[in-house]
């Protein structure tokens, strides 16, 4: 029998880590692809130490079959892939913002690495992205991460089925919102992107000798960047405001 096999203390543990080391997996700030696995899964172990005392009342009993196991582990690793990957889609919000604003900057072909993405990116989405992790930590928001992992056992008990049609109508608001809000934060450089391109429009109509496109670049690219770093501050602000919005979704009360 697995109970003789398997001690309750054990199996909990089992099925907490299950959640807790898929969410750390992929969340942002613990899951990132420059962190090392060994110390991605010595976090996750750590974190499911202190998590199973609060959550061991709501664990379910253990299966008298061994292969009754692979659901409950599966439903775990599902909803902690799951609510990882929803606030890995809040962060998201920086690097479409970074890659419009490099491209109304005259500066999307500045490639550079982005270690939140995993591949090559934008600059200044690169940029974005490292700052809104760096801004994540500073302002101990990391502690809501954390908190949503103990307070998902209420929203999401264990040993239940995962509520699919549920998971795929918040990804997709997580994924328009984050869009949304890139766009939002990038509002300003487009809009000075279309008066730049309407007065270029308008002096190559009137000099059509005048090589535009050769004089306005250096100008753009210089405006760009004092109109970034000008609202870099409320980049930053706006962002973390919308990352706690995302993630209080899964905390009880919030």
């Amino acid at each position: 029998m697995l109970t003789e096999l398997l001690p309750a203390l054990t199996f909990a543990y089992l099925l907490v880590f299950a959640r807790v080391g898929a969410i750390l997996m992929v969340m942002p700030g613990f899951g990132e692809p420059y962190i090392s696995p060994r110390v991605r899964l010595v976090i996750a172990l750590a974190l499911a130490v202190i998590v199973q005392p609060v959550v061991g009342p709501t664990l379910p009993a253990v299966p008298p079959q061994p292969v009754e196991l692979l659901p409950l582990i599966g439903g775990e690793v599902l909803i902690g892939v799951f609510i990882g990957g929803a606030m890995r889609l809040l962060v998201s919000a920086l690097h479409v913002a970074g890659i419009v604003i490099s491209f109304q900057s005259s500066l999307g072909f500045a490639q550079f690495f982005d270690p939140a993405q995993g591949s090559q990116g934008a600059l200044l989405g690169s940029f974005l992205t490292i700052m809104g992790m760096t801004l994540i930590f500073m302002s101990d928001m990391h502690h809501l991460m954390l908190a949503a992992v103990t307070d998902s056992y209420v929203i999401f008990p264990a040993a239940t089925i995962p509520p699919m049609d549920d998971f795929a109508r918040m990804a997709t608001q997580a994924v328009a919102g984050s869009f949304l809000v890139g766009i939002q934060i990038s509002a300003p450089f487009i809009a000075y992107a279309l008066i730049l391109y309407i007065g270029m429009g308008l002096v190559n109509r009137l000099m059509p000798q005048m090589q535009v496109f050769f004089i306005v670049m250096p100008m753009q690219i210089t405006l760009g960047l004092l109109l970034f770093m000008i609202t870099l501050g409320a980049m930053g602000i706006w962002f973390l405001e919308h990352f706690e919005e995302g993630v209080m979704q899964f905390i009880v009360g919030g």
